[in-house]
């Protein structure tokens, strides 16, 4: 199972590390990760596998949910199959 988490915001040092320990302590693997910055904002867009995760789904949500208030951003996860059934109607 898989899941797509964005981040969008204006560039700060250390978002990537700060979103990447988030999957780290629920063992969420980091399959891809494209990112961008626009002049002074900061786009990202990471794969993740959410196979083995030590915790619930809705807490990976919170989490990063929670990060991106903390860091002035808007982070948002969505499991793979609501994220593919969006992009096909």
């Amino acid at each position: 199972m898989r899941a797509v988490v964005t981040v969008i915001g204006k560039d700060n040092v250390g978002i990537l590390h700060k979103v990447s320990e988030v999957c780290a302590e629920m063992s969420v693997n980091i399959i891809e990760v494209t990112q961008s910055v626009l002049q002074d904002m900061f786009a990202m867009i990471m794969l993740v596998d959410i196979t083995d995760m030590n915790r619930d789904f809705a807490e990976l949500v919170d989490g990063m949910t929670n990060l991106g208030s903390k860091l002035g951003l808007s982070i948002h996860t969505m499991h793979e199959d609501i994220f593919n059934s969006m992009h096909n109607i």
